[in-house]
C-alpha cells in the first residue's frame, strides 16, 4: 500500500486529494497547523472518519517510508514536516503535481480556469455529469451543498470507472499551464492575484493544451481574446446573441435566477444573475463533453450551490437574512453585492480582506468597484487585514476612506470582530440583508452564523 502526507490537510485544495488517495487505497497522513491549535476540529473529524491518519506539523508524523509529501503552494522550506522529509529523501511535491497526475489518467478532462467562478462552474459541472448518470470524478475547491451529506468533506466526487474528471485550475500560482485538458474553459480573466500581462500568458499556455474544445466567455474582453490551436472554440454570453451559448430574458426571481436558453426557460437555485454566466459555462462544457444541452440545463435546476459562494446561512425571525461568500477581490465583492442588490432590502457588507498584499494589489480599483453597486442606505463594514503584521503600513481602513471620498459615508472600519459584531447587531433591520465576506479564514463561516443566531 502506497503511503503518502499532506501538509495543509485542512485545505481547500488539499483535502479533496487526500480523500481521493484514501479512495485509492493509500494510506494517508495529514498535517495542519490549525488541528494543532484547535481550530477546524470540524474539519478534521470529518476527514478522521473516511480515514485520514491526523499528525501533527512538527515533523514528528513523517516517517522514512512514505513515497511523497505533498505541500500547497503556502507551505515553505522552514515548515518541520518539509524538513523532516528532506532528512529521510522523500520528495516534497506541490498539490498541483499530484493534481495533474490524477488529471492525465481520465479520457475527458474538463478544466475550468477563470479569475472568477472556478469553484462554482466546476461544482455545476460535476452536479451535472452524477445527475446524468456519467459518474465523473470531481476535485473543487468548495464544499457542495448538494453532497453536504456524503462523509468526508464534499469537495469531490469519485468513481472508480469513470472516464471524466472536472477539476479546478488555478491561474494563481500559473499552475494551470500544467494540464492537458479534452475541455478547458476560460470563464473570464481580470485583475486578481497577478498582473494582467501574466493572466494572459497563463491562459494562452491553458489554451495551447486543450485537445478538444475551449469554452470562452464572449462577455470579456480580455478572455474572449484568446484562441485553443488544436481545439474548437465554444462561446457563452449573456449579451451576444451570436454566442454558442446565449442566455436571455435573464431575471431575479425569489432565491434564484431565470433564464432563456435557445427559447426554453431554465431556472436556477442559487441568487445573482452572474451565476447564469457559470451555468452557461457548464452547460457549453457538458455539451462538448456529448452531453445534450437542455438535459444538461435541466439538471442544472437540481444544483443548490457551493458554500460560502453567497451561501444562504439562513433568515431570522425578524426577516433579516445573513449570507457568507468568499469574495476577496474588487470584481468578486462588487458581483456579490450586485447580486444581493437584485432583491428587495437594505444590504451591510462586512468584508475582511486576507492579505496586505492583496490590499495594496486591488486598492486602486477596489473603492470605485464598491461604491458602484452600494446603495445610498448601504452599510460596509470593513475589519482589519486577516495576516496584517506590526511591521505592514496599509489597512482596512485605507479602502474605507477611499470609499469615503468616493461620496459613499456609510463606510466603517473595526479593528477587531466584537465590536463589529456589536454595530452590526445594533444597525440591523428587518429586510437587510447581511453578506459576510472574505477568504481563507474559516472562522468568517462560524461568525456568520453566530450572527444568525443573535438577530
Amino acid at each position: 500500500m502506497k503511503k503518502i502526507a499532506f501538509c495543509g490537510a485542512s485545505g481547500n485544495g488539499i483535502s479533496p486529494l487526500e480523500q481521493i488517495m484514501i479512495k485509492k487505497g493509500c494510506e494517508v497522513y495529514g498535517s495542519d497547523l490549525s488541528f494543532d491549535e484547535g481550530r477546524d476540529q470540524d474539519r478534521k473529524e470529518a476527514l478522521q472518519k473516511v480515514g485520514l491518519h491526523i499528525i501533527p506539523q512538527n515533523g514528528s508524523g513523517i516517517t522514512p517510508d512514505m513515497e511523497a509529501l505533498y505541500v500547497s503552494s503556502i507551505i515553505n522550506e522552514e515548515n518541520p514536516d518539509v524538513k523532516a522529509a528532506r532528512k529521510y529523501g522523500i520528495p516534497i511535491k506541490k498539490r498541483s503535481d499530484l493534481l495533474c497526475e490524477l488529471f492525465s489518467q481520465y479520457d475527458k478532462g474538463i478544466a475550468v480556469g477563470g479569475t472568477a467562478g472556478k469553484t462554482t462552474t466546476t461544482a455545476m459541472i460535476g452536479y451535472i455529469l452524477d445527475t446524468l448518470g456519467h459518474r465523473p470524478c470531481m476535485i473543487n475547491g468548495g464544499m457542495l451543498c448538494n453532497y453536504q451529506n456524503n462523509p468526508g468533506m464534499p469537495n469531490y466526487l469519485y468513481y472508480d470507472d469513470s472516464r471524466y474528471c472536472v477539476i479546478e485550475a488555478d491561474e494563481s500560482d500559473g499552475s494551470i499551464q500544467k494540464y492537458r485538458p479534452y475541455i478547458g474553459i476560460i470563464n473570464n480573466i481580470s485583475h486578481d492575484h497577478t498582473s494582467m500581462e501574466k493572466l494572459i500568458e497563463y491562459f494562452t499556455n491553458f489554451a495551447a493544451h486543450v485537445q478538444h474544445a475551449l469554452i470562452i466567455n464572449k462577455d470579456c474582453p480580455v478572455g474572449s481574446k484568446i484562441t485553443a490551436p488544436a481545439a474548437q472554440t465554444l462561446s457563452f454570453s449573456m449579451k451576444d446573441p451570436a454566442a454558442d451559448f446565449y442566455a436571455s430574458n435573464i431575471r431575479a426571481v425569489k432565491d434564484g435566477v431565470e433564464y432563456e436558453l435557445d427559447g426554453r426557460t431554465f431556472r436556477l437555485g442559487i441568487i445573482g444573475t452572474f451565476n447564469v454566466a457559470n451555468a452557461l459555462s457548464a452547460i457549453a462544457a457538458c455539451t462538448a463533453a456529448g452531453v445534450d444541452k437542455f438535459e444538461a440545463a435541466k439538471a442544472l435546476e437540481g444544483f443548490t450551490g457551493v458554500k460560502v459562494r453567497l451561501e444562504k446561512i439562513g433568515t431570522s425571525a425578524k426577516d433579516i437574512t445573513v449570507y457568507n461568500d468568499f469574495a476577496h477581490n474588487p470584481g468578486k465583492l462588487a458581483a456579490s453585492i450586485s447580486a444581493l442588490k437584485e432583491h428587495p432590502g437594505r444590504v451591510i457588507a462586512m468584508y475582511q480582506p486576507h492579505t496586505p498584499f492583496s490590499v495594496i494589489n486591488t486598492r486602486a480599483e477596489m473603492a470605485p468597484a464598491l461604491v458602484s453597486v452600494l446603495g445610498q442606505d448601504d452599510i460596509l463594514v470593513m475589519q482589519e487585514i486577516y495576516e496584517l503584521t506590526p511591521k505592514d503600513t496599509i489597512s482596512s481602513n485605507d479602502v474605507v476612506e477611499d470609499v469615503k471620498k468616493l461620496g459613499h459615508e456609510k463606510a466603517v472600519f473595526f479593528k477587531t470582530r466584537v465590536p463589529l459584531k456589536e454595530f452590526i447587531l445594533q444597525n440591523a433591520r428587518p429586510g437587510d440583508r447581511i453578506v459576510i465576506m472574505g477568504a481563507h479564514d474559516n472562522s468568517l463561516a462560524d461568525f456568520s452564523r453566530e450572527l444568525l443566531s443573535l438577530l
